[in-house]
């Protein structure tokens, strides 16, 4: 049986819905949870494997000594199905190793280094996204129009205000309100809080430098859960930070916790994982998409389903794959007139700052391991303050005490070493910034059959390098934070910059971006294709720019957007 071979994947799925949504990550749920909401009969298609919330998150309880290694080493026979995951430094653990692809069975080829981090099953990376989650503002939305580059974003910020809200509101956000017209306040959770040396850093930054201001980081953690999101099974975080192993306690938004739930209690939702999308069914008597052509995971075997709309939540290289692979007389080299789709591919780039020691308030310690800290938001390039780069970063700032860990280097034995053993260590903090890249022709991925992956298909080739412009930011981000932490009278600083490979940030944008003009864009203000109307994109295929800010959060407010205007023109029948 079907059911017994392929676990999850509907025995007899049907061939025609209202709506297909590729890809069950955090813009996948949210298009699925809306058009479901809205009457609409949904296939939510997942390439991985199913995985249930709590009950398939098999680490999420369990303590270091209960692991083989301790969750400190990985088995070499586990680790060569990571090449890519692994040599990043990313947290590929006994505990969360489940939670990534298999490089082997899933190849890329690099024409230039990029760090392709991905997550295969239903959830996506929405089981282990770093959960901050900003607003862009017309700073952002402008800027391209602004300073002449590429080309300009479709959409103004009052166009997604509103859906901000909405989102803000169903997934739970831990923030403040902070009053800066550059980072606009949403509808937020008590913000999560500061222990001692945050305290003391946000307080002194904020004091020195004028034009700069630290707050505290706006994450996707439950602190006062709504009526809504108990009665989803949701509850406030635990302070475990924990987070990649999967949370069942639905604490973080993910598309288990909330969306996927969400959706199901509609009953219009069928969800089918092991179902790699090969390519869009393209129509050409009617000039629309009719459907989907899918390779079943473990079977290889393929198979076709239809509906009225398609969402392609894929991820933002999913999603061009796809759309490059959906050759037709209509569109002999990918489903797109522009010329524009696989090209201007952006990821922040980080892993540059500065990190130091804290000598004081070391009778002071902090209760959990909470999951977000502070965030100083973008100060480059607002007002007159003008920089020989364009665009700015923010910082992600990262502070802990170490606990019994300092003393194993140290030698010694009897009471006092065991009284300092089990002693706390002394305090570290780190500023990490995350700068925007601009969005550059040749910053491309493209399809090659240099490589086949384990079913055949071809597979993306990437090319891609940071410039000029992000060189000079990223030097200036790491004066900067060596600077605030000297303000803040922290001991042995050291900057850093560890030239970290575009993908790493894992905030893949671009290569099918919005736009007012189908000469120069592939989706329209709706996130609708120009040429194929029935066909949307919300992931990050569709962004524009990059604006320094986490991405999820707009994702998810443009997904609820459009999932709104495409079943409008449902009913008109436009589509």
């Amino acid at each position: 049986m079907i059911q017994e071979r392929n676990k999850g994947v509907p025995e007899q799925t049907p061939a025609r819905f209202d709506a297909i949504v590729v890809g069950s990550g955090i813009s996948g749920g949210w298009s699925a949870k809306e058009l479901c909401e809205k009457g609409l009969k949904v296939l939510l298609l997942e390439r991985g494997r199913m995985i249930e919330h709590v009950k398939d998150y098999p680490t999420a309880m369990m303590a270091p000594w209960e692991f083989p290694h301790r969750n400190q080493v990985m088995p070499e026979d586990l680790l060569k199905k990571y090449p890519v995951q692994n040599r990043t430094g990313f947290a590929i653990t006994e505990a969360t190793h489940h939670h990534f692809v298999n490089d082997l069975e899933n190849p890329y080829v690099e024409e230039k280094p990029f760090d392709w981090i991905r997550g295969y099953q239903v959830g996506g990376r929405s089981l282990m996204w770093g959960r901050y989650s900003f607003r862009f503002s017309d700073l952002d939305f402008e800027a391209n129009a602004r300073e002449g580059i590429a080309t300009d974003w479709p959409i103004r910020y009052k166009d997604l205000a509103p859906w901000y809200d909405y989102v803000e509101t169903f997934a739970g956000i831990a923030g403040d309100r902070d009053g800066l017209p550059h980072l606009p306040d949403g509808q937020f959770q008590p913000a999560l809080p500061d222990n001692c040396l945050e305290a003391h850093f946000r307080k002194t930054v904020n004091a020195r430098f004028p034009d700069r201001k630290v707050i505290s980081a706006r994450a996707a953690h439950l602190t006062a859960p709504t009526k809504e999101q108990t009665a989803l099974g949701r509850a406030s975080c635990q302070f475990r930070n924990l987070c990649m192993r999967g949370c069942p306690y639905g604490a973080y938004f993910s598309t288990q916790s909330a969306t996927l739930p969400a959706a199901r209690r509609t009953r219009n939702l069928t969800v089918r994982p092991h179902s790699i999308v090969n390519s869009i069914i393209y129509d050409e008597k009617t000039g629309k998409a009719a459907g989907v052509r899918v390779i079943d995971e473990t079977t290889g075997q393929w198979h076709e389903f239809y509906a009225k709309i398609i969402f392609l939540n894929a991820s933002a290289l999913g999603s061009t794959f796809i759309l490059l692979n959906s050759g037709s007389a209509r569109f002999p080299n990918g489903m797109d007139d522009s010329g524009q789709l696989g090209h201007n591919l952006m990821d922040h780039h980080f892993h540059v700052g500065a990190r130091a020691d804290y000598l004081h308030d070391l009778d002071k310690y902090y209760y959990g391991r909470h999951p977000a800290g502070l965030y100083i938001p973008r100060f480059r390039n607002l007002g007159t303050d003008r920089q020989p780069f364009k665009r700015g970063y923010g910082f992600e700032v990262y502070t802990s005490r170490s606990n019994w860990e300092h003393s194993l280097d140290e030698e010694g034995f009897g009471p006092e070493f065991k009284e300092m053993a089990g002693s706390f260590g002394g305090w570290n903090i780190t500023l990490d910034a995350f700068g925007e890249c601009l969005p550059y022709f040749d910053n491309r991925v493209y399809l090659t059959d240099e490589v086949k992956d384990k079913w055949g298909q071809p597979v993306l080739k990437m090319d891609v390098h940071y410039r000029e412009n992000e060189t000079l930011m990223r030097k200036d981000a790491q004066e900067q934070a060596v600077r605030m932490l000297e303000a803040a009278g922290c001991s042995h600083i050291e900057g850093f910059d560890s030239q970290a490979h575009p993908g790493l940030s894992i905030h893949e944008m671009g290569t099918a971006r919005m736009g007012s003009d189908p000469k120069t864009s592939v989706f329209n203000r709706y996130n609708q294709h120009h040429a194929v109307k029935n066909v949307f994109c919300t992931d990050g295929a569709c962004m524009t720019s990059s604006p320094c800010q986490n991405p999820s959060l707009t994702y998810m407010a443009l997904s609820a957007r459009a999932a709104d205007y495409a079943v409008r023109e449902l009913k008109k029948g436009n589509l």
